[in-house]
């Protein structure tokens, strides 16, 4: 019998959280899945990348491009194709029942295939590479907590929408580059971790930004390696690369005419956000930069104030020594901070945080775990860590479980939203319905979970009784401060409409 410990356990809470709920609104047509799922289902059924078969099945959506009469998914094409196996599966066991799949099926089927369950190996393999600045299970479980549960990593780990997937395996190329170097491993895993890094852009534009720091580091960690293997590794690399990339372009050429030209350039909606400068980066304004990181609405730190502490993790860094993993890092998230502060659209439609740059907070993780270790030795310190860290956990995981699409007109949406639903009594679709919940009812289960995984992470001995319980109480202050955040004027038609008039009855 396999015996149950604390990691197990830790682990099966994870894994109960992300696939307890299934926040799907058929009201609101999502523009972000949407015509991803259409783009899979012409490819499969019609042999075609044009997603009118999609659209005329199910209804139009915002957001697509039009080519000579023709609509296309203005997105990159990965998610939808990494969907075509878990399609084949799905319709095969709808047509045993002689039907076929509902819009409903092919959503959570497509979540679960390209998004949640990739997610949830990626956490595997970061629980192993937090080892590499801690040793302490403890410290690893607060890390590795705070980023699965208390970021926009959640948000589209459960969503049809590939930031996460692209997140997943650009960091995952650094994690197996990483490996590859330490334990000399054979030429063919710097093949593999190009192969993830093209992948990356695939699913999701941006990435391709991580590609140049990215492969400075692999060239740095090459350098003092023999003459002989440096440029077998490096060609390997490159070569992995290769045919993702030839794929993008490929769909580029044959939906929007030439290799380089995007769906943007096209695009139906927010088309005057697109196609002003370079994929609508223009100039740097300091809206966008406080809007995104800062604002009560979308900001990454208002929502994930945790991911603060990798300002104390680069300083400790940089006191170790630990200059090339301090320099991706800081690279990576200013190179983020930049693009974000700097596109026309950087308020990104409907999102639960700066979804544009879930990319880079794997790459955060790094100092904020070397923060976690130094601190868990001073009791104080430690309350800070689990406090930013539990209101973090608190905000995200019943934002997503509840209503993951904030609307950008609402200024206080973690109370004008996710407070509200939850004493109005409404939910989404969960695991709570399938034993007959509804409602506020129906997040019992999920709520008892999220309860007793957080006095764990606090207290998970006698030692931390003193830190856990100061840093809980420290989160209930936060989340209890934000209740100031002055509330929409007008915002009572849009939840009534868009919020709570979407939820499933």
């Amino acid at each position: 019998m396999m015996k149950i410990t604390a990691n197990r356990l830790f682990a099966a809470a994870i894994v109960l959280i992300y696939l307890y709920s299934f926040p799907y609104f058929p009201k609101i047509h999502s523009a972000n899945e949407l015509p991803r799922i259409y783009l899979t289902y012409s490819l499969i059924e019609h042999k075609t990348i044009q997603i009118d078969p999609g659209i005329r099945r199910w209804g139009a959506t915002a957001d697509t491009s039009t080519v000579n009469g023709h609509s296309y998914s203005n997105k990159p094409p990965g998610s939808s194709l990494l969907a075509v196996p878990a399609y084949l599966v799905l319709k095969g066991i709808a047509a045993l029942g002689g039907d076929q799949p509902s819009l409903a099926q092919l959503m959570w089927t497509f979540r679960f295939a390209t998004s949640t369950l990739p997610a949830l190996l990626f956490l595997l393999l970061l629980w192993r590479f937090i080892g590499r600045f801690t040793t302490d299970d403890r410290c690893r479980r607060l890390a590795l907590a705070a980023y699965a549960l208390g970021t926009l990593a959640m948000t589209y780990a459960i969503l049809f929408i590939a930031h996460q997937l692209a997140s997943v395996l650009i960091f995952s190329a650094l994690v197996v580059w990483l490996e590859a170097l330490e334990q000399r491993k054979k030429t063919r895993w710097f093949f593999v971790g190009g192969l993830l890094a093209g992948c990356a852009p695939l699913c999701d534009y941006q990435t391709a930004f991580i590609g140049v720091p990215l492969a400075i580091w692999l060239l740095i960690k090459l350098l003092p390696r023999t003459t002989e293997r440096r440029p077998w590794a490096l060609i390997a690399a490159a070569a992995g690369a290769l045919p993702p990339l030839a794929t993008l372009l490929g769909y580029h050429a044959l939906a929007f005419g030439h290799p380089l030209k995007t769906g943007v350039d096209s695009a139906q909606a927010f088309a005057h956000h697109h196609t002003q400068g370079f994929l609508g980066i223009t100039a740097l304004r300091s809206e966008a930069f406080i809007g995104s990181f800062f604002s009560p609405d979308k900001g990454l730190f208002f929502f994930s104030p945790f991911l603060l502490l990798a300002l104390v993790g680069w300083v400790l860094m940089a006191r170790r020594r630990q200059w090339t993993m301090l320099l991706l890092s800081a690279s990576v998230v200013a190179i983020f901070v930049l693009f974000i502060s700097s596109i026309n659209f950087w308020r990104g439609g409907w999102q639960f945080g700066p979804r544009y740059i879930t990319a880079m907070l794997p790459f955060l993780l790094i100092p904020i775990a070397v923060t976690i270790s130094r601190w868990q030795a001073n009791w104080a310190l430690r309350a800070i860590c689990v406090g930013l860290i539990s209101a973090s956990i608190v905000i995200y995981t019943l934002g997503n479980a509840l209503y993951p699409h904030f609307p950008e007109s609402f200024r206080n949406p973690l109370y004008e939203i996710v407070f509200r639903l939850l004493v109005d009594g409404y939910a989404p679709y969960n695991l709570g319905w399938l034993i007959g919940l509804r409602g506020t009812a129906s997040l019992i289960p999920l709520l008892i979970t999220l309860g007793a995984l957080l006095i764990f992470l606090a207290i998970p001995d006698r030692r931390a009784l003193r830190s856990g319980l100061l840093g809980l109480a420290l989160a209930a202050g936060i989340i209890a401060a934000y209740a100031a955040v002055p509330r929409t004027p007008a915002g009572e038609q849009t939840y009534r409409q868009y919020v709570a008039g979407a939820m499933p009855k």
